[in-house]
């Protein structure tokens, strides 16, 4: 029976790994065993650092949007009840920019919903 040659896959698959710990310190770096545990881990974080972005940005906004609120006489929560009962659709992540950038739009949005609530 013939024997595969198996050479190229796997120095391509080593050549991958490789490649993606390069900057790892020690072993870590250039010994396959150890960089093919050290790349999955890596990829692992990625993957949950990419979702928690997403809450960490969320929080961001909050925080502004309520702080914004705050000097305008009015709490986060009164100002979202405000705005769901006005019938007004902004997301959270363009709130915050107004709050941030156009103080004056803002200001309008705070009364629009103090209208509402009340």
């Amino acid at each position: 029976m013939s024997r595969a040659p198996r050479a190229v896959p796997s120095h391509a698959r080593r050549k991958r790994v490789f490649k993606a710990a390069k900057g790892f310190r020690g072993r870590r770096k250039n010994t396959i065993t150890s960089a093919n545990a050290a790349v999955d881990h890596s990829l692992q974080h990625n993957y949950i650092g990419r979702k928690e972005k997403k809450r960490n940005f969320r929080a961001l906004w909050i925080q502004r949007i309520n702080a914004a609120c705050r000097e305008h006489g009015i709490t986060y929560s009164r100002f979202i009840s405000g705005l769901l009962k006005a019938g007004i659709e902004i997301d959270r992540k363009v709130l915050a920019d107004l709050a941030v950038r156009e103080p004056v739009a803002f200001k309008a949005l705070v009364d629009q919903a103090g209208g509402a609530a009340a």
